[in-house]
């Protein structure tokens, strides 16, 4: 039997977890949070004490952390002192392309196979095993870890070596947060002009303004029954996570010496959002930002 070590639990990585030990693997789990172990053996995982001692005798190492710090220090003090050489090495978290390029040479210069694969999809999607997966390996590896992510995936692209797969989430996150503050935009300028909210979804969702973020993920109410914001914005993708996926991609983008005015603009908006208290709600209640009915705490 397959055994892979999962580190980080939280509202991606839980899900992410549950649907290896779902596919038949033997899935040793480690997180700082007891509730979060208690969850994971409940599931049908072995919680460890430490994430040292989940990667022992591991064919697969799968991560999913908050930054690229965080990584980096659980590769050099836990994975790779203590997983077997011949284990695959996949880190799900989102984090700035340098530490994806450290980590990846450090596992190498050390014998490992390794890639990164940050995901798209959410927490919905984590749970229910259909993520996109943008991975960033050497091309003989991607055979490996593609089979590795299956149990999780919906689709999964190599984007190119490693750090690719960092590169194509921050760009295509940028895309996302842009794209729904345009998505909300217009639906508050449609209810200023007097026209119905329904009506305008009906229209846009069949007219050149069509984009993932009005027809799968509609930030008003109604329209999309599935979309967090019919769920009081709960759960989802939070808000404090697309800001700080933003400031990566505008990292990202003073190093390159790429412009990306819309990418500025959409990360002070969110900054704004997440400072006035909502970073835990679902991203798409900027729509009632914009429309002026969002209580903001400006201390």
């Amino acid at each position: 039997m397959t055994r892979v070590a999962f580190i980080g639990l939280g509202n991606m990585g839980s899900g992410m977890a549950a649907n290896q030990a779902k596919a038949g693997r033997e899935v040793v789990a480690f997180d700082l949070s007891a509730d979060a172990l208690k969850r994971a053996k409940d599931q049908g995982m072995t919680p460890a004490t430490s994430a040292g001692e989940a990667c022992k005798d591991a064919d697969i190492v799968i991560t999913m952390l908050p930054a690229g710090q965080h990584v980096r220090e659980i590769y050099l003090q836990a994975i790779l002192p203590n997983a077997p050489k011949d284990a695959l090495l996949i880190d799900c978290s989102t984090i700035d392309v340098d530490s994806a390029r450290t980590v990846a040479r450090d596992a190498s210069m050390q014998g490992f196979r390794a890639g990164d694969a940050p995901v798209s999809g959410g927490a919905a999607a984590a749970q229910g095993g259909s993520l996109t997966f943008m991975v960033g390996c050497r091309e003989q590896d991607f055979a490996e870890i593609e089979e590795a992510l299956k149990p999780m995936a919906k689709a999964i692209i190599r984007a190119g070596d490693s750090g690719a797969g960092q590169a194509a989430k921050i760009c295509n996150n940028m895309l996302l947060g842009i794209s729904m503050i345009a998505t909300s935009e217009a639906f508050a300028l449609a209810e200023a002009l007097g026209l119905d909210a329904q009506r305008f979804f009906d229209i846009s969702s069949k007219a050149s303004g069509q984009c993932w973020s009005m027809t799968s993920y509609c930030p008003w109410p109604g329209p999309v029954p599935a979309a967090p914001s019919n769920r009081n914005y709960e759960g989802g993708f939070a808000a404090a996570m697309m800001l700080k996926d933003l400031k990566l991609a505008q990292d990202a983008a003073e190093v390159a010496g790429a412009p990306t005015p819309l990418g500025g603009a959409a990360e002070a908006l969110y900054g704004e959002l997440v400072r006035g208290g909502h970073g835990g709600k679902d991203f798409s209640i900027i729509l009632q930002m914009l429309r002026g009915t969002l209580a903001l705490n400006r201390e």
